[in-house]
């Protein structure tokens, strides 16, 4: 890994330099620069050879000096209301694990749903699901992980030792966070940074806006199956655990939430304004009818929530509010970043012609439009294994929505499905975080999840090829 970052190091810039000096010209000269910057960002996102969000940077330096766009329409992008969006996000998300909420929830879904073991393992998913839809999905796989490794040392210390069925429960508990993790974030805008640079996309580029609500009728569906069809291959087909008895988890989970005591008073704010937000989110295009001078919108509500609870006051004699500025030190500032870098590379890909040479060059191809997203999907999904799933969406999307025009397709058809792909990486630990987190415990090896892995990747095409052709014309 550490040759690769070299190597990338170096190859960024020299392809760059390369590209930019061709005798011959690809598109145009603007179109050339793009391209340019694009492979540099592209073999730095790839390589890791420095933090993706430094290479998001790269258009707001190298944009201006090619004269590709001035440095104001570069920067607005790093400003752009989607962003803003996110931040909002984060910063609920980072007061609902400074209160320690996330950990409730988590613990209360696990109880509710009972202590079976396959029951274990379905309140596991669900409970990571469901915290993966509001809050990062690395820390949802942080919160539970913990849990889940207590539940599975009462079957190592037990009087038969860690027998097969024992290995096959770790197993598919293990997985089944790190799957329900990733598909749990497709469900919301925020759930997953490739949502939002979608959203974002359409929003800058294409003047087509799509509410939380909007996406939440497509996206919460298709989770709910791809986490239900996760969890049947796991108990059902993969790592079966008959006849596996045992008690004690009812105990640990007890046992977690009397360590978190009392539901407190800051829990209940954070519960209140997170519960309003949520309202105001799935039923703004409402309110905005019912009240047309507000012109509510998605970002202006998650900025509401974060002025929320940075401003007012859990005890007013004592100053203590429930989060403070210093709080945003553990804050992704970095995804935020990189949707900017993202939305300005998409910026200089259609003021340079790139997008229209592309739907230019398909309109003129005599492509089956069904296969061709099934192409797109297969790509982008076998693709985001192996790199950032968020800068594949910034670098693709774009792409994406010039053969949708070559296609002579509304670009909604295809750019969803598309970017919900970029979430269903199942296959390998870099693939994504709670991969790795998962692996990371021990109780998995590569070949397991890439065993499993590999059928629900292929399972995901095949619904989102279904989405594509039967859903999305009927929502959108």
């Amino acid at each position: 890994m550490v040759q690769s970052k070299k190597w990338g190091l170096i190859l960024g810039p020299v392809a760059f330099l390369i590209l930019i000096n061709l005798p011959i010209e690809l598109v145009s000269e603007k179109g050339d620069h793009v391209i340019a910057v694009a492979v540099w960002m592209l073999i730095w996102w790839i390589t890791e050879a420095v933090s993706i969000s430094v290479t998001a940077l790269l258009p707001l330096l190298l944009f201006p000096l090619l004269k590709i766009l001035p440095i104001a329409e570069v920067g607005a992008n790093y400003g752009s209301p989607i962003v803003f969006l996110f931040f909002g996000g984060f910063v609920m998300a980072l007061a609902l694990e400074k209160v320690n909420l996330h950990r409730r929830i988590a613990l209360n879904i696990i109880k509710i749903t009972g202590t079976t073991p396959n029951r274990v393992i379905l309140g596991f998913m669900i409970a990571t699901a469901s915290l993966s839809m509001w809050i990062s999905n690395t820390a949802s796989t942080v919160v539970m992980l913990p849990i889940a490794i207590s539940v599975i040392s009462l079957l190592i210390d037990d009087e038969d030792g860690f027998t097969k069925n024992d290995q096959n429960f770790a197993l598919s508990v293990m997985l089944g966070i790190a799957f329900s993790a990733n598909a749990g974030g497709i469900a919301t805008v925020i759930g997953t940074p490739p949502n939002s640079v979608l959203i974002g996309l359409l929003e800058n580029e294409y003047n087509t806006e799509i509410s939380f609500l909007k996406w939440m009728t497509l996206g919460l569906p298709f989770s709910i199956i791809m986490i239900g069809i996760s969890y049947l291959v796991l108990v059902k087909w993969m790592f079966p655990n008959r006849d596996l008895k045992f008690n004690a988890s009812k105990e640990v989970i007890h046992e977690e939430l009397k360590k978190l005591g009392p539901t407190s008073g800051k829990e209940k704010m954070v519960l209140v304004i997170f519960g309003i937000t949520v309202f105001l989110w799935i039923f703004r295009t409402l309110i905005n009818s019912i009240f047309p001078t507000l012109g509510l919108s998605d970002t202006m509500i998650s900025i509401f929530a974060a002025i929320s609870l940075f401003a007012i006051p859990y005890d007013v004699g004592k100053g203590d509010f429930i989060i403070n500025w210093k709080d945003t030190s553990k804050l992704a500032w970095g995804i935020l970043i990189l949707f900017g870098g993202g939305l300005a590379l998409a910026k200089g890909m259609s003021v340079s012609g790139i997008v229209d040479l592309v739907a230019s060059t398909i309109a003129q191809s005599d492509i089956s439009i069904l296969f061709t997203a099934f192409l797109l999907i297969i790509l982008m999904l076998f693709m985001t294994e192996l790199m950032s799933n968020v800068a594949l969406v910034a670098v693709l999307a774009p792409v994406v929505a010039g053969i949708a025009i070559g296609l002579d397709i509304p670009i909604l058809y295809l750019l969803i499905p598309v970017t919900m792909a970029s979430s269903c990486a199942f296959m390998l630990p870099m693939a994504t975080p709670p991969n790795a987190i998962v692996f990371a415990s021990g109780y998995v090896k590569v070949p397991q999840m890439a065993r499993v892995g590999v059928i629900l990747n292929l399972i995901a095409v095949g619904l989102l090829v279904l989405v594509f052709q039967f859903i999305i014309p009927l929502l959108f």
